[in-house]
């Protein structure tokens, strides 16, 4: 059915319709995006906050993820972000996992979002995942996001990564 005019008459929306050239205003563009994730295993010090060096790019459409030293995501378009992280903090032996949180900062200083899993009273905890999620508004110039966590153990805490365990990304929302 090819729609030349409309005039009064009215469009079935159950129809099925085959356009042909280019159709505008339809949709919107969701970059800058990224995701990234942590490849192995970072070990972090009992009840010190860190931040968390996901290296490895899952995909970054704009090129606007440090994955190899500040590890952190400068978008270069203003507006407003979903971002997302999932931190799995592992405690290196079961029952010594006592608390993990997982902090989004915004300029290093601001927690955007915060996530945590308190199990101290558990038996044989050994790891959990945190994730944080939010929305923020982001000036497309000196904005930044970063991930920082915290574990409390009695053994060997870590972050752990392998096999996408652990992820932090963002994408851009149509406004």
């Amino acid at each position: 059915m090819a729609i030349t005019k409309i005039q009064s008459e009215a469009i079935n929306l159950a129809d099925n319709f085959a356009f042909t050239g280019t159709v505008t205003g339809a949709g919107g563009n969701m970059k800058p995006a990224f995701a990234s994730a942590l490849s192995g295993t970072q070990s972090v010090s009992s009840g010190s906050s860190t931040k968390v060096t996901f290296n490895t790019e899952i995909y970054d459409t704009n090129n606007c993820y440090d994955n190899s030293s500040n590890y952190r995501f400068t978008p270069n378009v203003a507006g407003k972000y979903f971002v997302y992280a999932t931190l799995t903090v592992y405690s290196g032996a079961y029952s010594a996992y006592q608390y993990g949180i997982c902090y989004i900062k915004k300029n290093g200083s601001t927690d955007i979002a915060v996530s945590n899993m308190d199990v101290r009273n558990a038996n044989n905890a050994r790891w959990f995942a945190c994730p944080a999620h939010t929305t923020v508004d982001m000036n497309g110039t000196s904005d930044y996001l970063e991930v920082y966590g915290l574990a409390g153990s009695s053994s060997s805490p870590s972050f752990y990564g392998d096999n996408h365990f652990s992820t932090f990304g963002a994408y851009k929302i149509i406004e």
